[in-house]
């Protein structure tokens, strides 16, 4: 079988994390890199191999499928440009930065030849794949929801706003997109946002209900410290309560007394346990198999959309309702 040449536009860490999954993977081939800092590309060459371009249209020249894992402002352009130009395209999250654009990118990703998948890893980290399966057993009331920051010093850039679009989409966008492949369509929302450390509002607080009646809270924070966890969903049923904590753990507790079951990827390597290794498997598996990503475009507008009505409610102090 003819390996699928893979092309990383953008060699930072994420970018490294996903050439050194598709460098153990006997079905592809890390063909090669371009970075705007060549030195970035020599240091993950060295590791993984590939050819270290000078252009982008160097590198759609010497591949099958694009990884754009490169600064958030930069998505729609580079992923229209690999998608026009019939590659496969893998866009890291977000999969844009406002509805302009999203719209753009979102019209020429389902007009496009080629396979679209947007980079929210979450979806396939074993906590929430296991939350996912207790969930389709047992009828879901409600949900606390939060996802945090420590900061948004390191590095540097995460709290430039030029370059990620604004704190929601640098993280909270990650369980925002969560929410949906969780708990279904998003009906209505409420929002409130304040500004503190930085200049920007960084910090909110969102209640959501949903087209199935389901409804919970969200709040998100950019300065809370690192305590663990940092994200959490705590989501009740009849007398059932399931909380996960980050990637490493789900607790399961039942009926009316303190009982509770412990699941845990404490131990499991961060690629895997962050759902990495399964989302670069799946982005193959459609490929090769000529299906629909998991996550598609489409789901990575939805996020797109739902940060940019975040933002407008806190603006206008509307309650934001959804087609």
């Amino acid at each position: 079988m003819e390996k699928v040449k893979i092309g990383i536009i953008g060699t930072g860490y994420i970018g490294n994390v996903h050439a050194r999954i598709y460098a153990r993977d006997e079905r592809t081939e890390v063909s090669a890199l371009y970075d705007i800092a060549p030195e970035k590309a020599e240091r993950t060459a060295k590791s993984v191999g590939g050819k270290i371009c000078s252009s982008r249209e160097e590198l759609l020249e010497k591949c099958d499928a694009v990884l754009v894992c490169t600064p958030n402002k930069t998505h729609t352009e580079i992923a229209s440009h690999a998608a026009d130009e019939g590659k496969h395209v893998f866009c890291e999250k977000p999969f844009s930065i406002g509805l302009t654009n999203a719209k753009k990118l979102l019209e020429i990703a389902q007009n496009s030849k080629g396979v679209f998948q947007v980079g929210h890893n979450r979806r396939y980290a074993p906590v929430y794949a296991k939350l996912k399966e207790l969930l389709s057993e047992d009828k879901a009331h409600s949900a606390h929801i939060k996802m945090n920051r420590g900061e948004l010093l390191n590095p540097v850039w995460t709290g430039d706003t030029d370059i990620t679009g604004g704190f929601l989409y640098e993280t909270t966008i990650h369980l925002f997109d969560m929410m949906r492949f969780q708990f279904g369509e998003i009906a209505e929302l409420v929002a409130y946002g304040s500004e503190h450390e930085y200049p920007e509002l960084d910090e909110f607080s969102i209640i959501l209900k949903f087209k199935n009646d389901f409804h919970c809270t969200f709040a998100s924070s950019s300065d809370a410290s690192w305590l663990f966890p940092f994200e959490r969903i705590e989501v009740f049923c009849h007398h059932r309560m399931i909380m996960t904590q980050e990637m490493e753990h789900l607790i399961d507790s039942k009926g009316t007394d303190a009982n509770f079951e412990t699941f845990s990827w404490a131990m499991t390597e961060k690629e895997e346990r962050w759902g990495y290794v399964q989302e670069d498997k799946a982005f193959i598996d459609a490929i090769l198999n000529e299906t629909e990503p998991p996550v598609t475009a489409l789901d990575g507008f939805k996020s797109v959309e739902l940060v940019e009505s975040v933002y407008r409610a806190i603006k206008t102090s509307e309650r934001i309702k959804f087609d």
